[in-house]
């Protein structure tokens, strides 16, 4: 089934059942309000929504009316916990590579992750609001999962099975912010602002043969100022999936119900091209095309987002239509 939340000027939004064509909605009221609901009673309430689906793809739901993005939070509009890693690792490989720095051998061990801010998502069409352009505006294509609660200690397999929804996510950054903050030792914090999620979380049914053990084998989609920048396949090369991202969280706590897991930027490798190195599925971030840049030619010429700025983020099933809606923002200038 496919979720979204509805802005009803709450902090929490109202839940909806949206078609599988992403074409109508329906009020989960009666059910379930809140998308945390549903997460901390999924084996009761599920169900439920899962009858309401099936009757709203049908045509038969007696309330439906047409679906619209613009009017979707964040599917789960604030978690208890947003943790990202970099679980591709040509991505960590390339930027390490565009400032003369080698891969520790640990990275291909144990995957990296931070924990962001959660109190704070953005819907899929709010804009990316930043006070200053000069810190170096960034989307960052991702995949992302909400879980179940999770042990400590749960294996990477194990950990599998507490996935309940699939979304994707802008995890913005502020690149000119990040060396002087990991300079210090203690990791993001300014560098990182609200992140963006799709209007739909959808469950690991609906994406079929496509979700292969924890991996996504689709492709992600990133639009920047009406120009297709990256086509970036977003399952072959995720160095760690997503059991693996959540047992490394849980390796010492609990993980509860709620709590999002993005993938990191997704990332392809570079292909040899009469005798040169190209890269043909793009990019999904704006860093990553300016280490491709210093690579290939001394130093980086495509320069971050502006105001005004758009970036669109998508991903199409096998079958060509829009899985999960699109990520639509634009660049604003905080109000003073």
């Amino acid at each position: 089934m496919k979720l979204a939340t509805y802005k009803d000027g709450s902090r929490d939004g109202q839940l909806v059942v949206v078609s599988r064509d992403l074409s109508t909605a329906h009020y989960a009221t009666g059910i379930a309000n809140r998308m945390q609901q549903v997460l901390d009673d999924w084996n009761f309430i599920s169900p439920q929504l899962e009858d309401l689906y099936q009757t709203l793809n049908g045509g038969k739901a007696r309330h439906a009316f047409p679906f619209n993005p613009q009017q979707c939070m964040a599917p789960l509009p604030r978690a208890y916990q947003w943790a990202d890693g970099s679980a591709y690792l040509n991505h960590v490989e390339l930027v390490r590579a565009a400032r003369n720095a080698e891969v520790p051998a640990s990275f291909y061990q144990d995957p990296l992750m931070y924990q962001g801010g959660s109190d704070d998502f953005l819907g899929p069409c709010d804009p990316v609001v930043c006070p200053d352009e000069a810190y170096g505006i960034d989307f960052e294509a991702e995949i992302a999962v909400i879980t179940a609660d999770v042990a400590m200690g749960t294996s990477a397999d194990d950990a599998l099975d507490a996935i309940r929804l699939v979304m994707l996510a802008n995890d913005v950054s502020l690149r000119n912010l990040v060396p002087g903050e990991l300079a210090k030792g203690f990791g993001f914090y300014q560098s990182k602002p609200a992140t963006a999620f799709s209007p739909v979380a959808v469950t690991l049914d609906e994406l079929g043969h496509a979700w292969d053990h924890g991996r996504l084998n689709l492709t992600l989609q990133s639009t920047w100022n009406g120009r297709k920048v990256g086509m970036c396949e977003a399952g072959p090369e995720m160095s760690f999936h997503f059991g693996q991202l959540i047992a490394h969280m849980c390796k010492t706590r609990n993980v509860r119900a709620g709590t999002v897991v993005g993938s990191g930027t997704v990332s392809n490798q570079a292909v040899e091209v009469d005798g040169q190195k190209d890269w043909p599925k793009g990019y999904s971030c704006i860093a990553e095309k300016r280490a491709i840049e210093t690579i290939l030619d001394g130093q980086a010429s495509t320069e971050f987002m502006k105001y005004g700025d758009t970036i669109r983020i998508e991903m199409k099933g096998q079958n060509g239509e829009s899985l999960f809606g699109a990520i639509e923002q634009q660049v604003v200038q905080v109000a003073i």
